[in-house]
């Protein structure tokens, strides 16, 4: 249902405008803004916000062959939307390589839905131990209920895929970079070695955002946001998106969605139309002030460590580098003690807020092990690094400067 609208009543809907944006031609900037949109009779500037769960038809006939799919049009917002299909065709100008697309209530219903629409019982899923506290439990704990037999691994190291990978792998999940230790995937290695078995290779993409890295150009097959984090990037809604071929999303992922009901309200959608406007130029200030932040806590003597896929001491930087056209908004760091020292730097911080949200254009902080990976098993965290003295950081929009005085303030009354 991507790009159908209706038109004015007693109209033929062929006769409506193409969608804004639909040729392959226009740059991303253009993509972002004007991209999928469609206007109503009433010619409005910005995008219409279609709030109603149903639709009406001009005949038993017309609603007899909607349903069998013998007309366009809509049937029921949890199916599809006018407001869900601007925001869905946007996405798809903008990821590389993605042909059709379906948004969700939240960024977990996306990878829940990537996942569960394609897997059966006896089915075998390999994944990195590196992974969101969420996506985690969905594959440790909720996928074998099911009878999907499930292999964790080191995703940074290739040799591990090649023997974890059988004939029996129907997918590979993995994040990159990796949340919250920004470990990178070579998604390309990955996704050859993926395809020899048949597997399909899910990515979620959200910490690099589609500006900064295209996993389907990669070799990926499909790839999934958050689209509550930099998407929307202003902390007002959820939502999320998969992504991929037009075969797997429209024969395999609508119809999981359709009836199992996750759907993104029309308000949402519209909201992250508006975010999209902006993305490409919040993110390029999002990666300008980490870049300087990250420097100036890579020098500070309180920081035991700091992992940023921006910095040469980054262990994977030249992937970073060649997969990613820059760093990213992300940023990991140790402070030099224990849980108590960074629990004390922490309170100390008077602009950056404690939040486990990310890509907000406030800069947000959290501590990992005691709030997004609280589920996760010790020996786990301690096996992918997140120690008691390490901090995620989302780097926000602020100047950099102002951001810089409030972790050395912090820093320093730590130390002190």
């Amino acid at each position: 249902m991507v790009g159908v609208f209706l038109c004015l009543e007693g109209d033929d809907m062929t006769d409506s405008k193409p969608a804004q944006g639909s040729a392959k031609g226009y740059r991303t900037a253009t993509k972002l803004v004007r991209g999928g949109t469609r206007r109503s009779q009433f010619n409005e500037t910005s995008e219409a916000i279609y709030i109603n769960s149903g639709f009406v038809y001009d005949s038993a006939e017309q609603a007899a062959g909607r349903f069998k799919g013998e007309n366009e049009g809509f049937i029921y917002s949890r199916y599809a939307n006018p407001t869900l299909s601007m925001f869905e065709e946007r996405m798809i100008l903008l990821e590389e390589g993605a042909e059709a697309a379906r948004a969700t209530a939240s960024g977990m219903a996306a990878v829940n839905g990537a996942l569960m629409s394609q897997l059966k019982a006896g089915d075998h899923v390999v994944a990195p131990k590196a992974l969101f506290g969420s996506c985690l439990y969905i594959i440790e704990t909720i996928l074998p209920r099911f009878g999907i037999n499930i292999t964790l691994i080191d995703g940074t190291d290739i040799d591990q895929w090649k023997n974890a990978l059988t004939d029996k792998t129907a997918c590979v999940f993995f994040e990159t970079p990796s949340n919250p230790s920004l470990e990178i995937m070579d998604i390309a290695a990955i996704s050859d070695l993926a395809h020899k078995v048949g597997a399909k290779v899910i990515v979620d993409n959200v910490f690099a955002t589609p500006v900064l890295q295209h996993p389907l150009s990669l070799g990926a097959d499909i790839v999934v946001y958050s689209a509550t984090k930099h998407i929307d990037g202003q902390g007002r809604c959820l939502g999320g998106i998969i992504l991929g071929a037009e075969e797997f999303v429209e024969e395999t992922l609508a119809p999981y969605l359709k009836h199992t009901g996750p759907a993104l309200s029309p308000f949402n959608a519209w909201t992250l139309l508006k975010g999209l406007e902006t993305l490409d130029l919040r993110v390029q200030k999002h990666c300008d002030n980490a870049e300087k932040v990250a420097a100036f806590l890579a020098s500070h003597p309180a920081v035991a460590k700091v992992i940023y896929p921006g910095l040469e001491s980054h262990p994977q930087h030249a992937l970073a580098k060649a997969q990613m056209s820059r760093g990213g908004s992300l940023i990991a760091f140790e402070i030099a003690g224990n849980q108590e020292d960074t629990f004390a730097f922490i309170n100390g911080l008077s602009l950056i807020d404690i939040s486990n949200n990310l890509g907000d254009a406030k800069s947000l902080l959290t501590h990992p092990t005691t709030t997004t990976h609280s589920s996760v098993s010790d020996a786990t965290k301690l096996e992918l690094g997140i120690t008691e003295s390490m901090v995620r950081l989302s780097v926000g929009l602020e100047d950099a400067d102002d951001l810089i005085d409030d972790l050395g303030y912090a820093l320093n009354r730590k130390a002190g």
